[in-house]
C-alpha cells in the first residue's frame, strides 16, 4: 500500500492482474497545443485514442466499448510507468503526460445511504446537529433503537415499512432512514461536469468545516442508453459537520471545489472483469496523516442495500443523460476513531495521504488539502470545446 513517500508507481495503481483488463483513461498531454486525450492502458505503454474518440463519453457510447479500445490502434505517449510516476502532486513535469480523473462530459451522480453502517452514522449526524462531540452517546442511543441489522431488510419492502412504523412511533424517524428503507433510493449530483480530480491530485475540504472523512467508494460508468460499461473508484468528500446541520446544505457539504476524485482509470467490461465483479469488489480506505495518524477501512460491495442495477435505474427513472453519467454507488464506511481527544471523532488534517484501492480497480491516491486552496477549476465545457477544435478534433458525433 502506498505511503506519504512512496511516488505512484504501476504496482500501486494498476489492478492486481496489472494490465489484463480493458483500463482507459485521461491524461494532460502539453505540447503547442495542449489539452486532455483519451488514452488506453496496455504492455506496450499508454496509447492515444482522440482521433477516433474525442472524447470518454463517445467511447462509452461505443456497442461494445472494449472491443472499440481493443480494434483502435492510437498514438503512443509515452511509458505506463512513466505516466504513473508523473502524476504526483509538487513532482510533475508539466513538460510529460499525467493523469486526470478518467471521466470527461458525464455527469457526475452520487447515490447516498446505501449501506446499513453509513446509515446508522447519517442518523448521528442530523440528531448531533453536526457537533462532533455529541456523536459517541447518540450512537449508542440510535443502535439500541434501530439495532444493527438494517442491512438485512431489503428496501421498499413490508418488512421496511413495518420499521418505518414503529421508528415513527418512538420519535426517531430521519429523512436518512427514508432514503436508506424506503422505496426510494438518494441519488444527487455530486459535482458539475469536467470538475472531478483524478489519482494524484490534491482532494479538497472546506476550511469552515471541523468534521469530515473521506467515502471510498466503486463509480459505475454508465453510457446514454443506461448501460453500466465499467467502473472506478471514488473518493466523495463529505464534510459531516455542514450536512448534519442541515440535510439542505448538501451541496455545500458535497459539491466544492476538487471534492470529488475519480479514478484512476475505468476498467471496461470485457471477459476479465463484469458487473458481477463489481458486486464481490472489496474497497480498501488507507488515511496517513502528517502527524503519524492513520486510519484504515473496507467497503464491501456485497453489504450494498440496493443492487447497482436498481441505482441507475432510479437515476434513470425521470431524467435522460445524452453523454452518460457516472454514479458513485454509496459506502459503508463511516470513521469513528478518536483522532484528537476521546469523543471527538475522526477528521481530516491537511496533507494526510487518501488511498482506496481495490483489486480489480487500482488505487485512487489524493491528498487533502483546502477548496480554497486547491488548483481553481478553469477548464470548463467553453475551453474543452474550443481545445478540441485547436486539435482539429471537434466534429459531430463526439
Amino acid at each position: 500500500m502506498t505511503t506519504a513517500s512512496t511516488p505512484l508507481t504501476p504496482e500501486t495503481l494498476l489492478p492486481v492482474d496489472a494490465l489484463t483488463g480493458t483500463l482507459i483513461g485521461r491524461v494532460w498531454v502539453p505540447g503547442p497545443v495542449a489539452g486532455p486525450a483519451v488514452v488506453a492502458l496496455r504492455n506496450e505503454g499508454v496509447f492515444d485514442l482522440s482521433e477516433a474518440f474525442p472524447t470518454v463519453s463517445t467511447l462509452l457510447e461505443s456497442e461494445d466499448p472494449a472491443q472499440a479500445v481493443r480494434e483502435t490502434a492510437g498514438r503512443r505517449l509515452c511509458d505506463v510507468q512513466a505516466l504513473l510516476a508523473n502524476s504526483l502532486p509538487g513532482a510533475r513535469d508539466e513538460g510529460q503526460p499525467w493523469l486526470l480523473a478518467p471521466c470527461d462530459l458525464q455527469v457526475v451522480k452520487a447515490a447516498g445511504v446505501t449501506f446499513a453502517t453509513s446509515l446508522i452514522e447519517r442518523v448521528i449526524e442530523e440528531q448531533a446537529r453536526g457537533d462532533a462531540s455529541r456523536a459517541q452517546a447518540l450512537r449508542a442511543q440510535v443502535l439500541e433503537l434501530v439495532g444493527s441489522n438494517l442491512a438485512d431488510i431489503k428496501p421498499g419492502s413490508p418488512q421496511a415499512m413495518a420499521l418505518k412504523a414503529l421508528l415513527q412511533q418512538r420519535g426517531l424517524w430521519s429523512q436518512y432512514l427514508e432514503v436508506g428503507i424506503g422505496p426510494d433510493a438518494e441519488v444527487f449530483t455530486k459535482a458539475p461536469v469536467l470538475s472531478s480530480v483524478g489519482s494524484g491530485e490534491d482532494i479538497g475540504i472546506r476550511a469552515d468545516s471541523s468534521w469530515n472523512n473521506p467515502e471510498p467508494e466503486v463509480v459505475l460508468a454508465v453510457n446514454s442508453r443506461g448501460q453500466i460499461v465499467g467502473a472506478t473508484l471514488g473518493n466523495d468528500v463529505n464534510l459531516r459537520d455542514i450536512e448534519g446541520r442541515s440535510a439542505l446544505l448538501l451541496g455545500k457539504a458535497k459539491d466544492n471545489n476538487a471534492s470529488c476524485a475519480i479514478g484512476p482509470f475505468i476498467r471496461l467490461f470485457d471477459a476479465s472483469f463484469t458487473l458481477d465483479d463489481v458486486r464481490r469488489e472489496t474497497v480498501h480506505l488507507r488515511v496517513t496523516g502528517e502527524d503519524g495518524f492513520e486510519l484504515r477501512g473496507i467497503n464491501t460491495m456485497s453489504s450494498i442495500s440496493r443492487d447497482p442495477t436498481e441505482l441507475v435505474a432510479q437515476t434513470l427513472a425521470a431524467h435522460q443523460y445524452p453523454d452518460g453519467f457516472m454514479l458513485f454507488l454509496g459506502t459503508l464506511f463511516a470513521p469513528i476513531e478518536d483522532r484528537d481527544q476521546p469523543g471527538g471523532g475522526f477528521t481530516h488534517k491537511l496533507g494526510d495521504l487518501v488511498s482506496i484501492r481495490s483489486e480489480r480497480l487500482g488505487e485512487l491516491l489524493n491528498r487533502v488539502t483546502h477548496s480554497e486552496a486547491a488548483p481553481p477549476w478553469r477548464f470548463g465545457l467553453r475551453a474543452f470545446i474550443g481545445n478540441l477544435a485547436a486539435r482539429g478534433l471537434l466534429r459531430e458525433g463526439l
